[in-house]
């Protein structure tokens, strides 16, 4: 069973999947689109969990909980060989609390992220999780030091993050002239991200604007997100902007620069060696509590991987169209910034681990299961 909470937990459970596909095994869990069309038997969706912050939980508590009791309803009655659990922490260490009072096996793949705050609870995590499987270098020598069971796989996007076709076919395809600037927005793939980041990403293209009026701008569209929630605002801009609503990497792609929600958007567009300026906007509540609680000096994880401040963040408050626009024109009217951005991001490319994260990942979890069926 694979329980993943939204959209690239789907992608990354997907690919573990693929790696198993000829094993004999059977999949059965929480997911969305690419794990229902790798053969799923999903008893839930990823669009019923789609919430951030402890003001989102709150008001959708009561779906969130039937969900949770659905699954383990499928545990009693299926009782898997073992749960792969995929990131989403809030909703899978409370679901693992459960599962292992089951006595079933329970694997844990894209680690809470314990480096950004509460590191101690890994220890909690430790009676909880049979074995870890972690994308980044540094977060095995976390686990490892409380004497976790715990792999560095590497990151998938390595493999992931690829075009299907040449920049410039794809430019034209889209009526992009070769020589166009392209500003990129990536506003994110929750429906509370469109309402917070859309707005203020429209406005600072305005202002981009009328400081070059040959500069283009692409929005990428997340398939999580009805097309009427970003054509209202975007109806009410001054900026003419073209959708993308195919596939997100040949998007970043053609995209000169780009303004990203924080996430994992932002290793996907410094994979393909695109600068950036990171933003991020919640709730006032949420936005308090991660201060507390987060000791970070950032929280793009392009930084937090780089462990230095590689591309500019606008948090909360900071983050204003004027902000965002003004770093954005620093950076292209700039060729000395733009390519100094360019070469940090292909230090931090080759730090994300060689190809094959997945498979790794999948024969990891082969073994357990051939250990289960052994008694070993």
């Amino acid at each position: 069973m694979i329980v993943a909470g939204e959209a690239s937990g789907d992608m990354r459970a997907a690919g573990i999947i693929r790696a198993l596909k000829n094993t004999g095994t059977r999949f059965s869990g929480v997911g969305g689109t690419r794990m229902a069309g790798c053969g799923v038997e999903l008893f839930a969706d990823i669009h019923d969990l789609a919430v951030i912050g402890i003001g989102d939980v709150i008001k959708n508590f009561n779906r969130i909980k039937q969900i949770f009791d659905r699954v383990l309803k499928h545990v009693d009655e299926d009782r898997p060989d073992a749960i792969l659990l995929v990131d989403y922490p809030g909703f899978n260490l409370r679901l693992a609390r459960e599962i292992k009072k089951r006595g079933i096996k329970v694997i844990y793949y894209v680690s809470p992220q314990v480096w950004a705050w509460q590191e101690n609870r890994v220890k909690t995590i430790k009676t909880l999780v049979d074995r870890m499987l972690v994308l980044f270098a540094f977060e095995k020598d976390i686990y490892a030091k409380y004497g976790m069971a715990v792999d560095y796989v590497g990151h998938p996007l390595v493999d992931e993050v690829v075009l299907t076709r040449p920049p410039a076919s794809i430019r034209a395809s889209l009526g992009f002239k070769p020589t166009d600037k392209i500003i990129g927005l990536m506003p994110g793939s929750r429906p509370q991200e469109i309402e917070r980041h859309l707005p203020v990403m429209l406005g600072a293209a305005e202002i981009l604007t009328q400081k070059n009026p040959a500069y283009r701008f692409l929005l990428l569209k997340a398939e999580s997100i009805p097309r009427i929630m970003i054509e209202r605002p975007l109806c009410r801009s001054k900026v003419k902007v073209m959708v993308h609503d195919g596939l997100s990497y040949d998007g970043i792609g053609i995209m000169d620069l780009s303004i990203v929600a924080s996430g994992t958007a932002t290793l996907e567009t410094g994979l393909l060696l695109k600068p950036m300026v990171i933003i991020y906007k919640t709730t006032p509540f949420t936005y308090w509590l991660g201060k507390m609680l987060i000791k970070l000096p950032y929280i793009g994880l392009v930084n937090v991987v780089a462990g230095k401040k590689v591309i500019e963040e606008f948090i909360q408050d900071q983050a204003t169209p004027q902000n965002i626009a003004a770093a954005v024109q620093k950076i292209l009217s700039s060729p000395e910034a733009y390519g100094r951005l360019t070469n940090e991001l292909a230090v931090l490319k080759a730090s994300l681990g060689a190809p094959g994260a997945s498979v790794r990942a999948a024969q990891i979890i082969q073994a357990e299961l051939d250990n289960k069926m052994t008694g070993a």
